[in-house]
């Protein structure tokens, strides 16, 4: 893993505008200048310290395939939201476990995280069962709680409790 660079906009590009990506992602876009919006959303994030992302890279070749990261970190309250996308093509792989187990663990070591959340959109199965083969517990479901698409979807919320404090 690598942090996200301005070089990774195009990849960034082709993940946020695959359908089988956005179906259940907060964002899309439809052209690689809208997606300077989210290569600024994870600069801004580094710079007020509320977030890190990374490009998830094969070891051997460094080639792109998917991103990983935290947002919404309160140090006051110790606590983070975990994010992630990958290309289809590499789904089922455990790709998305590997590069997790980092992020968690450098979440919980190194920024003394003690909850780590995640939000997974109601019937987007593959995130939800990726968080549970990393530890997550599902705590519950948030009906009608946000609006994508002129209509109300529902939210699943997932947590992590850091045991190793």
């Amino acid at each position: 893993m690598s942090r996200i660079k301005n070089s990774d906009k195009p990849d960034i590009h082709r993940g946020l505008s695959m359908p089988e990506i956005i179906k259940f992602y907060g964002v899309s876009y439809s052209s690689l200048e809208e997606t300077e919006e989210q290569m600024n959303w994870y600069s801004n994030l580094e710079k007020s310290k509320s977030g890190m992302w990374w490009a998830i890279r094969f070891k051997d070749s460094k080639k792109f395939c998917g991103a990983i990261g935290f947002n919404d970190y309160h140090d006051e309250h110790k606590k983070a939201e975990i994010g992630f996308w990958l290309f289809p093509e590499y789904w089922g792989k455990g790709i998305i476990k590997e590069a997790g187990k980092e992020i968690i663990q450098y979440l919980f070591s190194e920024k003394e995280i003690h909850r780590l959340e995640a939000y997974v959109e109601a019937g987007n199965k593959n995130s939800s069962r990726v968080l549970e083969k990393l530890g997550f517990n599902f705590e519950g479901r948030m009906i009608d709680s946000e609006i994508k698409n002129g209509k109300y979807i529902s939210v699943d919320l997932y947590a992590l409790l850091n045991d190793i404090e």
